[in-house]
């Protein structure tokens, strides 16, 4: 049965089970408001909760394609809401790299006390995170379990046999998808591929990284040959497709290839066998690129504005997206308020609590046109003005509450998270040849240009050459990844499977000691910049309006040179002119925000072979007399 009628039918049960109006995109999300009463989980409190079926419930939740369906789609649900791609597990712990920080002061116990680098055991943003990976880990091994003991599975028509293959691979993915959060935030975590009611033992000790990678690289490589590609499942962004699963085996191949963090000796250090890995990406990445489903958006501003409008990407560039729908902390997601341009004005009210870091603007030139969809430089008044920030008070931009069709105060915005991307596919790609060929092939320098160029779409002729040697082609992908990535949650996790991250921040320092002296690349950036706000309660802040326009919009002092060269050229003035507002540009810059202060410096509490990794929250080592915390935590 396809999946849009077998969803569609689930649906109206909910509806005529529970009397729900329910508006949504995507028929196979709206199924997920209740699933999870369906399946009758536990909260998950104590660490490793045991599934309450008994076993007749536990058959009988198979023993059809239909209830098989529910209850995939309850392993789906452990990926929405708050505590994972809601906002935690993307927006606060994958801070701070060297492009982005969250907004605010310094405090161990909450989000900020993450994107310092000082977290402790106690702080509030990691307990539920952890708990409600590992259940969606308990939800996907129910389900790869019991597929294969179904009466369908195992004497059904054939077209239920490949239905229930194709639920089997996807729980397949989405566990391994679980343990890859796990692993990159935590390092060794206890490993199971059974429930927990079939477990000797619940309280399980810490499995070795490599191994965990190991086992679930060989899952998704079955999993590939059970689901089918995008165009023969007739399906969205919103489920896994075959692309889903060779671009999740290509990303988890790196990092297991590359260097983590490892307990014993306590150090950074490279996965075995690195060549292997780079192979693993090389091929899946080349085989989603001659498969033909999936292309570059033409217009980058463009992709991120239809996750705002819940509009197909039609050229199939987001190869896999979180869902969120339903107004609530559960399913929802808080991407665009959370994050994104900050709005004073009470129709579209956010809160702007991821900031961009000041020289992260100027690693763009003014050509490239994602600068301004990254880099939110104004704050949007109560008058629904732009008030342009000093540089200090920049947001990410990539997520705009303005780009919705919701108003008000409402902090749930049904924007689905962009996982995986066509772009990624292509960078990954190129990374894995140049490491395996000791430089980059043509296509791996092609998959580059191909992003490089939408970036430059109407200035084609300041794309740049991109270099040819191996290393100077790896520092090339180093910094495009930065360019394109922004805000989505992978900078930080590509700097540690790098082993750049103690690197990058130290030049990222340097660079903001540059940025507040007005030295080096910075000597003709200007120590503030003059503009002229709107006449009282006139709005000038358009959402319809591109990005870059936005910015254009924003009427500078100007003193005959021209508007795009405004942030690359020294003081326009002495004196504040007539009419116009002064804004600190490198002058909001102190050493402060640079190092030395404990509660405002930028990664401050950032320790090499330690602090790569994050604590495991203490209720959850409490809950465990066999799990240790290590990395000196």
């Amino acid at each position: 049965m396809p999946l849009i009628r077998e969803a569609d039918s689930f649906y109206q049960e909910l509806i005529s089970l529970f009397n729900l109006t329910i508006m949504k995109k995507n028929t196979f999300l709206v199924i997920v408001f209740s699933i999870a009463g369906l399946l009758s989980f536990n909260s998950c409190e104590e660490y490793l909760d045991v599934e309450s079926l008994s076993n007749t419930a536990e058959e009988q939740q198979f023993d059809s394609v239909s209830d098989t369906f529910s209850a995939l789609v309850g392993v789906y649900n452990s990926t929405m809401g708050d505590n994972t791609y809601g906002q935690r597990m993307n927006l606060i712990l994958s801070q701070s790299g060297d492009d982005l920080r969250t907004s605010g002061d310094y405090n161990a116990n909450d989000r900020r006390g993450v994107s310092c680098f000082g977290a402790i055991p106690t702080n509030t943003e990691l307990l539920r995170p952890f708990l409600d990976t590992y259940a969606g880990i308990e939800r996907a091994n129910l389900v790869i379990k019991n597929i294969p003991l179904s009466p369908v599975f195992q004497n059904g028509s054939e077209e239920d046999k490949k239905m229930m293959n194709r639920y089997l691979g996807e729980a397949l993915t989405l566990r391994a998808h679980f343990y890859h959060d796990l692993i990159k935030n935590w390092g060794d975590v206890p490993f199971q591929d059974v429930p927990s009611a079939d477990l000797p033992d619940l309280y399980q000790a810490k499995t070795d990284r490599d191994i965990i990678y190991d086992k679930i690289l060989d899952d998704l490589l079955k999993a590939e040959s059970l689901v089918p590609w995008r165009s023969e499942g007739g399906t969205t962004a919103q489920r896994i497709s075959k692309a889903a699963v060779k671009g999740l085996r290509a990303r988890i191949a790196l990092a297991r290839g590359g260097y983590s963090l490892r307990r014993n000796p306590q150090m950074m250090m490279q996965g075995s066998n690195p060549q292997k890995y780079y192979q693993i990406a090389y091929d899946e990445c080349k085989d989603i690129i001659n498969s033909g489903q999936h292309q570059l958006n033409p217009s980058y501003e463009g992709l991120f504005r239809s996750l705002h409008t819940n509009t197909p990407d039609a050229t199939n560039e987001i190869i896999y997206a979180i869902g969120a729908f339903g107004g609530n902390s559960r399913t929802d997601s808080k991407i665009g308020y959370y994050n994104g341009v900050r709005h004073d004005d009470t129709d579209w009210k956010s809160s702007g609590g991821i900031n961009a870091i000041p020289v992260y603007f100027y690693e763009f030139t003014k050509y490239d046109l994602r600068r301004d969809v990254n880099i939110a430089i104004f704050r949007v008044s109560t008058s629904k003005q732009e008030d342009l920030q000093t540089s200090i008070n920049w947001n990410d931009g990539k997520f705009r509450k303005s780009w919705t069709s919701i108003t008000g105060t409402s902090q749930n915005l049904g924007i689905d998270w962009p996982l995986l991307r066509y772009s990624d596919i292509l960078l990954m790609f190129a990374e894995a040849d140049n490491e395996l060929h000791n430089g980059p092939s043509q296509e791996a320098i092609n998959a580059v240009m191909a992003v490089r160029q939408r970036a430059y779409a109407g200035n084609l002729g300041q794309v740049g050459t991109i270099p040819t040697d191996k290393p100077g082609f790896f520092n090339f992908i180093v910094k495009e990844r930065m360019l394109e990535f922004g805000g989505e949650g992978l900078r930080k996790y590509d700097l540690i499977r790098w082993n750049l991250l103690e690197t990058k921040i130290n030049e990222t320092r340097q660079k903001l000691t540059q940025f507040m002296n007005g030295t080096g690349a910075y000597a003709n950036v200007p120590e503030y910049i003059f503009y002229k706000k709107p006449a009282s309660g006139v709005a000038n802040y358009a959402p319809a309006k591109t990005a870059q326009q936005n910015v254009l919009d924003i009427d500078f002092y100007l003193n005959g040179i021209a508007k795009a060269d405004v942030f690359y050229s020294p003081n326009q003035s002495v004196a504040t002119p007539s009419g116009y507002t002064k804004v600190n540009w490198r002058l909001a810059m102190t050493q402060s925000y640079i190092s030395g202060d404990p509660v405002k410096s930028y990664a401050y509490y950032f320790q090499p072979n330690r602090k790569e990794l994050l604590p495991i929250a203490a209720d959850v080592i409490n809950s465990n007399y066999n799990l240790t915390q290590d990395y000196g935590y």
